[in-house]
């Protein structure tokens, strides 16, 4: 029987998955590269994060047994598949990781501008403070952040809104550049990690109880991703039309002198309590991953979970903007072209009728496929 609620349900933990930190970095490449050639990435980029969960979504709706990604690339790719996911889901999630210990940092120093006492603390120092103050919570774990991530992300999208309309009246078009060819590919990668929240379609699925509710999947999808999609582009206006290309990397210290302090840091703490919150699920889930399907002892988990990305950030990986982008380039050469293959091994191998079944001419798959090794090419050179 269909539920409504589970519809609606599902929506919120594909959103609440897409939208993190990525959200924070679009403002500034937008700026740099301008509005054409942004415009072309969302446009490419969401067409082709569309299809990806689409693709994921049937391969799960054709397979009867529970599995997420490492498990699916398992049992239709065999176990080089099953490595090359686990490769990506300890990088990804570790690059992630350490771009919210940047914004971590730089979301605090924000945060106690107005505190005399705190203005010698520097933004590593906060960085360092938040990452071991989350330390107890990642070894030990915590049962209640899953339930918080749909409150922080409403909470976040009404501060968004906030700021959207009280910019209004400083908001300039000519604060907007048409293009820059020295920043031409600069949008690439973060816009792709902006967009990147596959890992929750399975457990949509699961949220999509009965056989009535599953045929709803593919337009819980669509509306998730073009709702991103929306949320990012009315982001982009309230910042760059305020700040122009004195936007800064995680957005908010280039609108401390053009709109109110109350708002900003309102805006901050909100920004805040969400990177907490998506810290703690993708640590924890990380650290599981390593303990329940590879084998890893809990101390050994945890070290990769929260001392890697520790170790990478002290080693000097500290520039918020080449992480994303790097860890969103990474993540759709590698899962995204083993997803296109999975999909493909489903079509004919799959145990169990789909609620949905995508009748995709492989030219489609060929542009998919080129537009992930382009992004990797490019991300090299």
């Amino acid at each position: 029987m269909e539920n409504p609620e589970n519809f609606f349900l599902s929506i919120a933990l594909l959103l609440g998955t897409i939208i993190g930190a990525g959200i924070f970095g679009i403002p500034y490449v937008v700026a740099r590269s301008g509005i054409l050639p942004s415009f072309f990435y969302f446009l490419i980029l969401g067409g082709v994060s569309l299809f990806i969960h689409l693709f994921l979504g049937e391969i799960v709706l054709r397979t009867k047994e529970k599995h997420r990604l490492a498990g699916y690339a398992s049992k239709y790719l065999g176990g080089y598949g099953r490595y090359l996911v686990a490769l990506s889901v300890i990088l990804g999630t570790v690059l992630a990781l350490v771009a919210y210990i940047i914004l971590g940092g730089r979301f605090l120093k924000i945060l106690s501008s107005p505190w005399t006492l705190l203005s010698e603390v520097t933004v590593f120092q906060f960085s360092l403070i938040f990452v071991l103050f989350l330390s107890p919570f990642v070894f030990k774990g915590i049962k209640m952040v899953a339930k918080t991530g749909f409150i922080t992300n409403v909470l976040f999208g009404l501060i968004i809104l906030l700021i959207f309309c009280l910019s209004l009246p400083n908001f300039q078009l000519n604060n907007f550049q048409l293009l820059d060819s020295s920043n031409l590919f600069l949008p690439y990668g973060v816009i792709l990690f902006a967009l990147t929240g596959w890992s929750a379609v399975p457990e949509m699925v699961e949220v999509l109880k009965s056989d009535e509710d599953k045929k709803k999947l593919k337009k819980a999808i669509v509306f998730s991703i073009t709702t991103a999609i929306f949320i990012y582009l009315v982001f982009v206006l309230a910042v760059v039309g305020v700040s122009g290309l004195n936007t800064s990397e995680e957005t908010f210290e280039g609108l401390l002198f053009r709109l109110d302090n109350k708002i900003i840091t309102l805006g901050v703490l909100a920004g805040v309590i969400t990177i907490v919150d998506s810290f703690l699920i993708l640590s924890l889930n990380l650290k599981n991953t390593l303990i329940y399907d590879y084998g890893l002892s809990k101390i050994s988990a945890f070290f990769i979970a929260w001392g890697l990305p520790l170790f990478l950030f002290l080693l000097g990986l500290r520039h918020f903007i080449s992480v994303i982008s790097i860890a969103g380039t990474l993540i759709g050469a590698i899962e995204g072209m083993v997803i296109i293959s999975i999909f493909k091994k489903a079509k004919t191998l799959g145990d169990r009728k789909p609620e949905y079944s995508l009748n995709v001419h492989p030219f489609v798959v060929y542009v998919l496929t080129t537009i992930f090794v382009l992004g990797a090419f490019f991300l090299l050179i």
